[in-house]
């Protein structure tokens, strides 16, 4: 013993620690070397086998084991170190693990008892100097300083964050929001989980290092060895659930997660998110100078266990620490699995004699790898122990179809991550049950079956991983662009735009559509890089746009233009009926500049076709007209083409021959109930002139440009129906024309006094006695209704009445016919005729002055 040499490499991450024990350990004729994970293990065995051949290497973990019969070289996890096994060097890393409240004990038995023939190296922080240099007196302390320079870069938020920067959690929930964000907004991200098998988890650091992304999110698990190109390291969280309640991150803590930065000679920064807010400034003055907070105590539990019987077992365990500073193990899984099963009767019945208490202790020590620690962790572990306890004295097999059946049952890659998640923590049991050769028929078949189904829930789960949380044409489009690099982009004849090789969007007319099945967050990444390559195609489009016909420009019955069927703008309400604004859709990839020149063209091609499809009423506005007919043609473009007469009767009444000769050569016709335009009758005309008044009256249309029943303004409906050519009364629609022949009909019937409400007048007319008493008092025509009574020329106070009353009586003279300009002249009589005349006077008759009588002188 005294010719061993003992040493603590102690300091910081990225020290060169673990590199300067792989080193020694090489250099003897054999040796051994314990890592906290077994991913580490995996990982530096792989180097070894590359330096020194497969077969001089070992690698022992609890659910896998490759030793080759003239292995000298072993590479486990902590816990799987076979201390039985003489060998010239022995290493520990991370030996500050033995204060941990769950595995620390094991750190503190190799500390102790794990010792090389030639040489034992412990590797570890700062903090476990002291408990080194008490239990391992006469250890040679050497302390390494970082490489690198380790620095505060302040708070950030995550979609800030440089490339090259791994954001840290501590929950799996928050560990996948941030990977959508990150993915949404830069691409993809990798992720480092201590849930994930190794291989899952190599894959995924591959997937970073190889640069095909450039984040990485992951929890502490991150903190223990994982040597990675990171330049940044950012808290998303200072606190971390630790199994029994929620707790601030210690000093060593921080210092080692924030230590994965900056690797060898390269400068790392650390910091926090936004969510978080700055960190302390003692804190990060600890962290800049790799002060950690001392160990005040390491966990430990007695090597030394009574296997006579359950109870002594639990007794030794139960023993006191040696060493005042030691505290005992009280939360270890195995420990708390035995108590509970021993207060099962038959598992006690079982466990008797120093055999079947220590087979006992062996099951309890099947780790739980789906952190479940409820009746189904111990279910399993009873019913592994009935089964090798009941061979009578020797130790019996597990049933093959037993075994078989809980595999098959997880050889399934259907399901989400924590589907898989789940399935390969629990296949990690099975890894670690068929690692006991004496449990099994034929182990090393379960050994391969186990390890099969491992590896291939991790490839799915890595694949599942991956397709959620990367989008690899987006990360290589913003690696690109955030390096200043041109960007090669084709164009195809369908109008797909293929930039770097990945297919970015379609781009139809001046629309792009981006190529990723998300909400606009998602599709702004390949919008910027559309932006870089699509700018000479834009501004190529709109020229062409600007130089189009007007036959490539079209207008629906909603308002809706297209250009070349693709859509570009709608109309909206303007100033005017006849004037109608245009609305440009968002268009991302146009400037100011080009959206105007846009917006003109379409002003040109819209004036144009008003023009065009409404002739009549543009004519009728432009020509020389006196002021009161005049003032009739501007009110009729306000009414888009059509008047209700009763609402300009004062303007009728000032029109003279003249104006009427001239409104009627411009085809305006002048009758009884409206006033309109006789040459707007084509069915183009009046559907446009439906959309105007749907505009101007802000009416929602339907599919088929008919204002919608459910958001109806009476004034707006009749307006529209007018603009359609149409007078709706008593519930029946009616051409301008056939209107008027109605009322005149009417108003002939009523002067004859030939005309009532009753079955054999309404038949004359096709209609029912109450449509057509409710047509007569709409149209202002007095009759004799059914029983005698008297319909009043006007419909009661407090009733609707949409349209506007007519007098009386209306001149029977057609207002088209030649002796319209009779008209005025008609309607004053009938006026005058109307007029209540006064009262006659009675005439006084003039009596004569009686004769005087003679005068008597």
């Amino acid at each position: 013993m005294s010719a061993q040499r003992l040493t603590a490499v102690l300091g910081p991450t990225n020290t060169g620690k673990t590199y300067m024990a792989m080193e020694r350990l090489l250099g003897h004729r054999s040796g051994m070397i314990g890592f906290p994970l077994r991913l580490l293990a995996r990982e530096n065995y792989d180097k070894a086998v590359k330096s020194v051949g497969v077969e001089a290497c070992a690698l022992v973990t609890g659910e896998e084991k490759i030793v080759p019969r003239g292995a000298r070289y072993f590479f486990c996890t902590v816990e799987s170190m076979p201390l039985d096994r003489p060998v010239a060097f022995i290493a520990v890393d991370e030996i500050q693990l033995a204060a941990d409240t769950e595995r620390g004990h094991i750190f503190t038995d190799r500390l102790i008892r794990a010792r090389g023939m030639d040489e034992t190296m412990f590797m570890g922080s700062d903090a476990a100097m002291p408990w080194v240099k008490l239990l391992v007196p006469g250890i040679e302390i050497v302390n390494r300083p970082r490489f690198s320079t380790l620095s505060y870069a302040g708070t950030k938020k995550i979609t800030r964050l440089p490339p090259r920067s791994a954001v840290v959690a501590f929950s799996a929930a928050d560990v996948y929001a941030i990977a959508d964000l990150i993915r949404r907004q830069r691409g993809g991200t990798a992720i480092v989980m201590g849930a994930l098998s190794p291989r899952t988890r190599n894959a995924q650091v591959d997937l970073y290092q190889a640069g095909e992304v450039d984040y990485l999110v992951a929890t502490d698990a991150i903190g223990m060895g994982l040597n990675m190109n990171v330049g940044h390291v950012a808290f998303a969280a200072l606190k971390k659930f630790d199994g029994r309640s929620l707790r601030a991150l210690s000093r060593a803590e921080i210092g080692q997660i924030a230590g994965r930065a900056g690797r060898h000679m390269t400068d790392g920064t650390f910091g926090t998110t936004a969510d978080v807010g700055p960190m302390d400034p003692d804190l990060i003055e600890a962290v800049e100078n790799h002060r950690v907070d001392p160990i005040h105590f390491l966990m430990w539990r007695n090597a030394e266990l009574d296997f006579r019987s359950i109870d002594g077992l639990l007794k030794s365990l139960d023993a006191r620490p040696p060493h005042p500073g030691l505290v005992r193990q009280q939360e270890a899984i195995d420990h708390q699995s035995l108590a509970a099963l021993a207060r099962d009767e038959e598992i006690r019945a079982l466990a008797q004699g120093k055999g079947r208490v220590a087979l006992l202790w062996e099951v309890c020590q099947i780790p739980d790898f789906r952190k479940l620690m409820t009746d189904a962790h111990l279910r399993l572990l009873g019913q592994i122990f009935r089964h090798l306890a009941t061979g009578g004295l020797a130790i019996g097999r597990l049933p093959t179809d037993w075994i078989a059946d809980q595999m098959q049952r997880l050889d399934r890659i259907d399901g989400d991550i924590d589907h898989l998640t789940q399935r390969i923590a629990h296949i990690r049991t099975w890894s670690y049950i068929a690692q006991r050769s004496e449990w099994l028929t034929d182990a090393p078949h379960w050994q391969a079956r186990a390890q099969e189904i491992e590896d291939k829930l991790s490839d799915a789960l890595h694949e599942a991983l991956t397709q959620r949380f990367v989008d690899r044409r987006h990360a290589a489009l913003h690696r690109r662009m955030s390096e200043g690099q041109k960007l090669d982009a084709v164009f195809g004849e369908d109008g797909s735009v293929t930039v770097e090789g990945h297919e970015v969007g379609l781009l139809k007319g001046l629309d792009f559509f981006p190529a990723v099945d998300a909400n606009a967050e998602e599709a702004r990444p390949l919008l910027a890089a559309a932006r870089r390559v699509l700018g000479p195609a834009m501004r190529q489009r709109v020229t062409d746009l600007i130089a189009s016909p007007d036959g490539d420009f079209k207008l629906d019955a909603l308002g809706a233009i297209t250009w070349r069927d693709n859509a570009l703008a709608r109309l909206v309400r303007g100033d005017q009926p006849l004037r109608p604004m245009i609305e440009l859709k968002p268009i991302d990839l146009i400037d100011g500049r080009q959206r105007q020149a846009i917006e003109q063209r379409l002003r040109h091609w819209l004036d144009r076709l008003l023009r065009h499809r409404l002739r009549p009423v543009f004519l009728a506005q432009g020509a020389k007209l006196e002021p009161a007919a005049r003032g009739l043609v501007y009110q009729l473009g306000e009414g888009l083409g059509a008047l209700n007469r009763e609402g300009v009767r004062t303007q009728l009444a000032a029109l003279t021959a003249t104006d009427r000769k001239a409104l009627a050569s411009l085809g305006v016709r002048i009758g009884a109930v409206t006033i309109w335009m006789g040459r707007l009758d084509d069915k183009r005309q009046r559907r446009l002139l439906g959309l105007l008044a749907a505009l101007w009256y802000r009416l929602a249309l339907d599919t088929e440009g008919k204002p919608d029943p459910a958001r109806l303004d009476a004034g707006g409906l009749e307006a529209w129906q007018m603009a359609g050519g149409k007078r709706v009364v008593a519930g029946k629609a009616y051409a301008f024309g056939e209107l008027e022949r109605l009322a005149l009909t009417l108003r002939e019937a009523a002067h004859a006094k030939t005309l009532s409400a009753d079955d054999a007048n309404a038949a004359k007319f096709n209609l029912s006695p109450e449509e057509l008493g409710q047509t007569m008092r709409q149209l202002g025509i007095r009759a004799t209704l059914p029983g005698g009574v008297r319909a009043p020329s006007r419909p009661k106070r407090g009733k609707p009445n949409t349209l506007p009353k007519m007098p009386r009586q209306e001149p029977k003279i057609d207002p088209d016919s030649p002796f319209a300009a009779l008209a005025g002249l008609h309607d004053r009589l009938i006026a005058k005729e109307a007029a209540p005349r006064p009262a006659k006077r009675r005439r006084r008759r003039h009596r004569p002055a009686a004769p005087s009588k003679p005068d008597a002188s």
